[in-house]
């Protein structure tokens, strides 16, 4: 398997970062620290890192000022999301989750849903298309 590393941009300059491996280590305490440190933090509601991305999966670290509100949206995988920080609502069209710290859901592909941080929040979003088969 190839190494794949996202390579480094305006907005982060700091160099290469693996994405994709054999085994890939993720400190999310560091990834927190960097994406608060960073301009589009300062400047917006909100801002996100890719910590892992391969064929099938997508984890993507976010972080939500207080009253950031992702509009309606669907995404084309299963989708989970965990809290690590804060407390959010998370909408569908038939329910609304109050999620905090240490909470979790996941929600099948192709569902309308929303995000509102209710205060300052940080999450993993998963993003999967790939169907696992269980034993």
């Amino acid at each position: 398997m190839d190494t794949k590393f996202i390579n480094a941009t305006t907005q982060r300059p700091e160099g290469n970062r693996t994405t994709d491996a054999q085994l890939v280590t993720i400190d999310l305490a560091s990834f927190i620290e960097q994406i608060k440190e960073e301009k589009e933090w300062k400047e917006s509601d909100r801002n996100a890192i890719t910590v892992f991305k391969t064929n099938g999966m997508c984890i993507v670290l976010v972080a939500l000022h207080k009253d950031a509100e992702m509009i309606k949206h669907t995404a084309a995988g299963l989708i989970s999301v965990e809290v690590l920080e804060g407390k959010m609502i998370f909408k569908t069209e038939n329910n609304s989750i109050n999620l905090g710290k240490g909470k979790m859901l996941a929600l099948h592909e192709g569902i309308q849903h929303s995000v509102l941080a209710q205060e300052e929040t940080i999450f993993l979003l998963t993003i999967t298309n790939v169907l696992t088969s269980y034993m």
